[in-house]
């Protein structure tokens, strides 16, 4: 125990001032920026309790405590010191808060004695007129939930993946929402779920786009290809997208399968389909990451083609300018004794032969299809 106290002491702000009431409030934020706390709402039989003035974390824990429900407190990008007091008041262990104000985390699930940990990569897709060398496909951003017996707390990093509309839309379903906190860590799941496949259809038509380009015929029938670079950077917003699908499988089928006291037992059945969905989006993840690598080996394949075909033409065009440029060496050697730079035919008989000899070769080689 003194060990963890030591850890929540160690991630506890410098600049912690009383309020009258007896909660805590942070002052390390300067006070022309916005808090960084969203929404803070107390929920009871499924339905939002409305207040005259935004209530506090400190104030909204002690109606739950007093009257029952439960608390949603949503946060963006919280400084270490304003998230310090949060912490205090719902017992979060350090080690989550450590992780919720640091972001850049991978997808997980973490159990403590009264609380899950769980992260979220949030992705959007990135609308683009044309995919180039240098275009941004994919945005990633991360919600932390910490779900307790009477509180449900949202931490998000990034400009994407709001979750204002989500709690709108709970609150609009109170025979959902009156499950408590393991509800709305549900339903924030399946909404970034839904996410990945809306994600996953407009990568796989830049997908679809990029491999028609690679083998549409272009002139004379022969395939054109594409910029290399287009399908490596194709491929690192999909690697970005893969390392957000593929570790949330795990927790989701935790989450499904097995009995937690903090999920209500109704609220886990459907974690499962929420596991199938994240199942179902990693597979294509794979799948584009392969096509987009068969997709990279063709397209330098055609490139080789390419580089060997204009090696033909040149050669092949040498070889016909190598006829006259023979013949013209043996006459411009200015030797006396040469019979035919006397004869009145011999000019125009050796520019015929020159001639017929290049077109001779001509026509094999474009017969060869060298040319």
């Amino acid at each position: 125990m003194s060990m963890i106290r030591d850890l929540r002491a160690a991630v506890r702000p410098s600049r912690v001032s009383l309020r009258k009431d007896g909660g805590t409030y942070d002052t390390t934020r300067d006070p022309a920026t916005a808090s960084a706390v969203v929404d803070c709402a107390v929920y009871r039989d499924g339905r939002r309790i409305e207040t005259d003035a935004p209530l506090s974390p400190h104030e909204a824990m002690r109606q739950v405590r007093r009257d029952g429900g439960f608390v949603w407190i949503g946060l963006h990008e919280p400084t270490e010191g304003e998230f310090a007091g949060i912490a205090r008041e719902f017992g979060l262990h350090p080690l989550a808060v450590e992780d919720a104000v640091q972001a850049h985390q991978r997808p997980k699930l973490e159990r403590y004695d009264d609380s899950l940990f769980t992260v979220f990569k949030t992705v959007h897709y990135v609308e683009h007129a044309e995919l180039t060398a240098n275009s941004e496909v994919v945005e990633t951003g991360e919600v932390m939930c910490f779900t307790g017996r009477d509180f449900f707390i949202t931490v998000r990093h990034g400009g994407q993946g709001s979750l204002r509309a989500l709690r709108h839309r709970l609150q609009d379903d109170p025979e959902l929402l009156v499950k408590g906190p393991s509800a709305v860590l549900h339903a924030i799941a399946d909404h970034v779920v839904d996410g990945y496949i809306a994600v996953a259809d407009a990568v796989q038509d830049d997908i679809d786009e990029v491999e028609t380009e690679v083998f549409s015929p272009g002139r004379k029938g022969t395939p054109r290809g594409t910029d290399a670079s287009r399908i490596y950077q194709l491929k690192r917003e999909v690697l970005e997208f893969k390392r957000a699908v593929a570790p949330l499988l795990r927790p989701m089928q935790l989450l499904s399968e097995r009995p937690m006291r903090l999920i209500d037992p109704e609220i886990q059945k459907y974690f499962r389909d929420v596991a199938d969905h994240v199942a179902r989006v990693q597979e294509q993840v794979i799948g584009f990451d392969e096509l987009l690598n068969s997709i990279l080996q063709a397209n330098l394949a055609q490139a080789s083609v390419a580089q060997n075909e204009d090696m033909r033409k040149i050669t092949s065009w040498a070889a016909i300018i190598a006829v006259p440029t023979m013949v013209c060496g043996v006459y411009g050697m200015n030797f006396d004794h040469m019979p035919e730079l006397r004869w009145k035919y011999g000019y125009p008989l050796v520019i015929g032969v020159t001639v017929a000899i290049c077109l001779g070769i001509h026509r094999t080689l474009k017969r060869n299809g060298w040319l």
